[in-house]
């Protein structure tokens, strides 16, 4: 089970991942200039968004094997059809569509991990982001340079291959080198991307299809998974400040990989190639960042590797800033922050768990922040370098020191409402046995008839004494001195007798058994 869902996350960023190093042959397969269909982007945010808030309302309530499963096959019918897509406003469409899948997808993988193992959920939350990490690296590898030389070399070795076999064009290996040949000269290396990813997606569509229909569709329901109590009163508020930690965070970390090789051109005039491997580096970085955290997070809470995360975070924005200009200190500083960001979003997932239940609706609240996050935050970003008043500034620097802030400060606050004590506090054992039984455990100490008759004898015993002493003459009694008065003779009753005794004959027994003893 984890290793498919850390399949679908590592699906999830392959798809994600695909559209920068596409976009050219994207805008070409619809007669458009890459500016004109930059709304695309916009398109695939917004039904992401949609997706994230739709699936935690619909994983409450349905099995999350099915929606995951379907929202992977949308996924993979979307990447079939994007290659012959020729209008823009259906390949926004698409993109729409992938977009709401991918947020099913994001609130299904977070919460069917939190769901499966609970607070201890740190290593599988850490690798289920590095698998979206790692799939997001492989994409761009696998667009062009992997599938382009596959392509020649097909032809190549397909070519010389039939030649030597001109003599047998009815041999069985030719024929079947002969459909590859034509198969793969049929499509560009553009139209395989798609379909290799495509057919991923596929596949693992399947699998948790079959996972759905061997569990039965009523069995692991999202709301009825999580069966502990919230610990905290204020788990409502802790969601809500989450969701505007996840919105600078994710934003933070688009921004800067969105625009750090704009940057890097014009504030620090360097080269394409040049600004291309700072881009990668941070990429780079932020996926290394994210596997040592999964060895990380068995020996460390969640609430530690997020402040450790901070500190790089507001050490490395605050170094970029002051020194905006300097090569040495842009690579080390994009190098610290791609590592500190990398645990940040998981962590916070683990560190939530920890205080609260979790449920659809939680997930979709914070997934859906980090949605808003990543279409905002870049947007301002890329607004504000537009403005002529303020373009000399840094503005991308700038907005990843004041998104370190804002997060240095909601985290602090959320960690002391998640600390205060709960309104009603479960009892302890010893709190339970000072308070005493209950009537039902009254109940069960009372002893079985057959164990009274031996008791009722001890009492007629007693009884027959006390009137015996009722007896005596007055007289008697008065020449008696106090030292001569003993428990089982006095006038008054003794602190055994049944006027203050409750409960059943055989305590009343013990009692006289130990005045007896005295």
């Amino acid at each position: 089970m984890v290793s498919l869902v850390l399949l679908e996350l590592s699906d999830r960023g392959m798809t994600i991942a695909i559209l920068g190093p596409t976009f050219q042959e994207l805008a070409t397969n619809v007669n458009r200039n890459i500016s004109d269909i930059s709304y695309i982007f916009v398109g695939r945010s917004l039904g992401y968004a949609g997706g994230s808030l739709v699936g935690g309302l619909l994983f409450d309530c349905t099995n999350p094997h099915l929606l995951i499963g379907i929202s992977m096959l949308m996924t993979a019918l979307g990447m079939f059809a994007i290659p012959w897509c020729t209008k823009a406003v259906l390949l926004t469409a698409l993109m729409s569509l992938i977009g709401i899948s991918m947020g099913f997808l994001d609130t299904g993988g977070n919460l069917l991990i939190l769901l499966t193992w609970g607070k201890n959920v740190g290593p599988y939350m850490q690798a289920l982001h590095f698998s979206f990490a790692l799939g997001a690296f492989v994409a761009p590898i696998l667009a062009k340079p992997l599938l382009g030389n596959l392509g020649k070399t097909i032809n190549g070795s397909g070519n010389s291959l039939l030649a030597n076999t001109k003599n047998s064009l009815h041999s069985k290996s030719a024929r079947l080198l002969d459909i590859l040949k034509t198969t793969v000269s049929a499509f560009d290396p553009f139209t395989w991307t798609y379909l290799v990813i495509g057919s991923f997606v596929f596949l693992i569509s399947m699998l948790f299809f079959i996972i759905y229909l061997k569990n039965g569709p009523s069995r692991n329901r999202a709301g009825n998974s999580s069966p502990e109590a919230s610990f905290t009163r204020y788990r409502n508020a802790i969601l809500f400040l989450l969701f505007f930690f996840f919105f600078w965070y994710v934003g933070a970390e688009v921004a800067y990989g969105s625009y750090i090789f704009t940057y890097a051109k014009e504030f620090v005039h360097f080269n394409d190639n040049q600004a291309a491997g700072l881009n990668s580096f941070f990429w780079g970085t932020f996926a290394t960042g994210r596997g040592i955290a999964i060895f990380l997070a068995t020996c460390l809470y969640p609430g530690t590797m997020i402040l450790l995360s901070l500190i790089g975070c507001t050490i490395s924005s605050l170094l970029l800033t002051l020194y905006n200009t300097n090569i040495i200190s842009l690579w080390l500083g994009t190098g610290l922050y791609g590592v500190s960001m990398a645990a940040t979003f998981p962590s916070g997932v683990s560190w939530v768990k920890q205080y609260t239940n979790t449920t659809g609706k939680s997930a979709a609240l914070f997934v859906f922040g980090a949605a808003l996050g990543e279409m905002v935050v870049p947007a301002l970003v890329g607004f504000l370098q537009g403005v002529s008043a303020i373009k000399h500034y840094p503005i991308l620097m700038l907005t990843a020191l004041v998104t370190s802030a804002m997060t240095a400060i909601l985290f602090p606050v959320m960690y002391k409402l998640a600390s205060l004590p709960s309104s009603v506090q479960p009892m302890s054992d010893d709190q339970k046995a000072l308070l005493g039984s209950g009537p039902d455990e009254d109940e069960n100490n009372d002893d079985p008839p057959e164990d009274w008759n031996d008791a009722d004898f001890e009492v007629i015993e007693m009884s027959d004494v006390k009137n015996e002493t009722d007896r005596t003459p007055a007289g008697n009694a008065a020449t008696k001195t106090p030292d001569q008065f003993t428990p089982e003779h006095s006038s008054f009753p003794s602190l055994s007798s049944p006027a203050y005794l409750g409960g059943s004959p055989k305590k009343k027994v013990l009692n006289l058994e130990r005045e007896k003893n005295d």
